[in-house]
Order: C-alpha cells, then structure tokens, then sequence
C-alpha cells in the first residue's frame, strides 16, 4: 500500500508541476547581448555564443568576445567551436532515430547486435572473465548507468572496469558511449559519422559542423583557455567519437536543438523516452562519477537521467539539460518543454561556465536548473 501511495504521489507531483507551468516572458535580444557582456567582464571570459530556441524556432543568436585572444580575433557566430559532451546528446538523438527504424532495440543486450564477445576486442580485454557486459543494453548506457568510470585512464591502474551493476545508478561514462560507438559500427556496420551527418547534421541544415575535423574549419576556428587563461590551440580531431568530437557553430547548435526540441525526423514515443525520468539520480554531483555521496535536493526536482540528456520537474514543468566540458570549454544547452524554449551556450573558456547559472536565469527566469549537481560545490 505504501509502494502505490508513493507511485500515486509521484505522479500527482508530475502532473501538478505540468499544469501549474506557464510561460514566462523572454528578454528581448538587446537585453540579453547586455548581460551576457556585463557577465562575462565581470569573470574575464574570453569568448562565449549564445542562441535562444522559442516554440522550437530560433529567435536569437549572438557571439561575443574573442576566438584567439593573442591575435585579437573576434567570435563570431559561423566560428568553429568544440562541442565536446553536448555530442553525446547528438549521438543520443541518433541511436532514437535508429530505434524507430527497427534498426536497435534500446533494452537488448548488445551481445545481440556484436559479432563476437565484447571482451574479445582489444579495447575491451579488461573486461575478460566478467560477464556483466552482457547486462548492457543501449538504454543504460545512453542513461550512463553502465558501472564503468568516466574513463578508464582516470583509473589507478587505467583498465576498464565495472564499479557497480549495469542497470544499478547514475555515474557520468564516456567509456559507455565508446561501447555504443563499438554496437553501431561493429554490429550495425554503420560508420557513426556518416550516419550524423546524414541523419542529423544534413536534417536540420548544419553545414559547419562534423565529427572530425575538416581543413575548410581552419579560417574561422575558436581556440581554447583555462582557468586562468591560458590557451590551447583547436584539436584537431581525426576520427568520430561517439563521447564528444563534434565540432559546430553556434548557428548550426541552435539548429539541433531547435529540431531536438521539437521531435524532429522522431516518433512522438521516442521523442517522450528522451526527456523521460528514466533512472533517479541520487548523487550529490556528477562528478566524480563513482561518489557515493547523495543530495536529498534531486528527489525533490525528480532529477533523472533521460536519454543522453538529463531531466527534473521544476516550476516551469519538464525541462532536460546536458553539458560540455573540457579544461578550455565550457559548453551547455538548458531546454524548457513548455513553450520548446532552449538557451545553447558555447564557450571557448572554460571561465563561461561561472556565469551560466545567472545568464540562464536571466533568460529563462526560474527553472530549478540543479547547478549544484552539474558543477557540484564551489
């Protein structure tokens, strides 16, 4: 009895946050351009793209500051930035697509879809004697529930390794989509780079972006700066990697998430399974991702891991965010359900993620957007 109250309550939350939402006002554009600049002096930014989605139709896009501060050039919104991790929501949007073709199956082992034993590849000989890799399915991995730490060269001994139960909680893995990476190519035989620019990036007109670099990105690229400004040349990168080697503009950003948004080339099942509450994240941050340490404010929001995003219930109703993140990028896209609003920010420092929290806010007005968990204390 105390099990159903409990379901019973869930959903009455549910359905009490959607109804009560409403759509808040936006800033006009002047407006926001005048607070991205004034935030940005205030924490030496570099260099930051913003473009703001409303009722799935991009209605603003702006750069501000410098790609390359030793030569003095200017961001401007057709400049190559790093995408890093929010190509893992791209490459999330990719496996629905593939679902709905009846291509994969999101809760089959991908025993099922690889030719041999995932221990018998070479990346994967860690694993040899330890059968939970069986107990991988796609959902988990695209719900970052696989038991692997975020990378295995963040190991003491830098093999891979289950920490927890497939299936079990929450804990932030690039590994898992390297794994993902392995079922599409080896077992779909599908190149996953061409299959994003023909599924994705060709779909919602987004000429400058790819999973690898490409000479023509040279004449007009961003270059990265740390903490404490200091810069780190644009990787070129050589090879698709389902974890995050997407490189885009701010122009072409806003174009997928404006298509995300919206469901575009999805079945409205598949597009409802991204933003659905899939698995209760209880940690207090995420990162480090194998932290057993827990913060009672999720349950409060339901925070949860959707499909390659992640998604709370706040006083606006449904909203699902995901990050990028590197020592010199600083990258994030918040996305509201109600009124399909979505705020993209691109940031060639690493500094822009201080002003995130005030700049969302500021467009968005209060969403609960959990910052405490997505940079954790400090």
């Amino acid at each position: 009895m105390a099990a159903i109250w409990k379901s019973l309550t869930a959903v009455w939350l549910v359905l009490g946050v959607a109804a009560c939402a409403t759509v808040q006002p936006l800033p006009g554009a002047a407006a926001i351009d005048g607070e991205a600049r004034r935030l940005m002096a205030a924490e030496d930014v570099k260099g930051m793209a913003l473009a703001l989605i409303d009722r799935g139709q991009v209605v603003h896009v702006a750069a501000y500051g410098v790609r390359n501060v030793e030569r003095n050039l200017l961001l401007e919104t057709d400049t190559v930035m790093y995408g890093a991790s929010l190509t893992k929501a791209a490459v999330a949007y990719l496996v629905l697509r593939l679902a709905d073709e009846g291509k994969i199956d999101l809760d089959k082992s991908i025993a099922e879809y690889l030719p041999k034993p995932l221990p018998d590849y070479e990346d994967y000989a860690d694993l040899k004697g330890d059968e939970r890799w069986r107990e991988l399915t796609v959902r988990r991995i695209l719900t970052h529930s696989t038991g692997f730490a975020n990378f295995r060269w963040l190991e003491e001994d830098q093999k891979l390794k289950f920490h927890r139960k497939p299936g079990e909680r929450y804990g932030y893995s690039g590994e898992g989509y390297y794994v993902l990476q392995t079922v599409l190519e080896d077992g779909l035989k599908m190149n996953l780079g061409v299959e994003m620019q023909r599924r994705l990036f060709d779909r919602f007109g987004m000429p400058n972006t790819d999973m690898q670099w490409r000479p023509d990105f040279a004449k007009n690229l961003a270059d990265g700066y740390d903490l404490d400004g200091k810069f780190e040349p644009h990787d070129e990168r050589s090879a698709p990697s389902a974890p995050g080697s997407m490189d885009t503009t701010i122009v072409d950003a806003a174009m997928l998430w404006a298509g995300m948004v919206r469901g575009d080339g999805l079945s409205k099942t598949s597009r409802s399974e991204l933003v659905k509450p899939q698995l209760p994240i209880v940690s207090a941050s995420q990162f480090p991702t194998l932290s057993d340490a827990t913060d009672l404010r999720g349950q409060e929001i339901a925070l949860s891991a959707g499909l390659g995003v992640v998604t709370f219930d706040g006083p606006q109703g449904r909203t699902w965010f995901k990050g990028g993140h590197n020592d010199w990028t600083g990258n994030m896209a918040v996305c509201v359900e109600v009124g399909q609003r979505c705020v993209v920010l691109l940031g060639n420092s690493v500094r822009a993620e201080k002003i995130y929290p005030a700049l969302v806010r500021f467009i968005l007005g209060d969403t609960a957007m959990p910052w405490w968990w997505e940079y954790g204390p400090g």
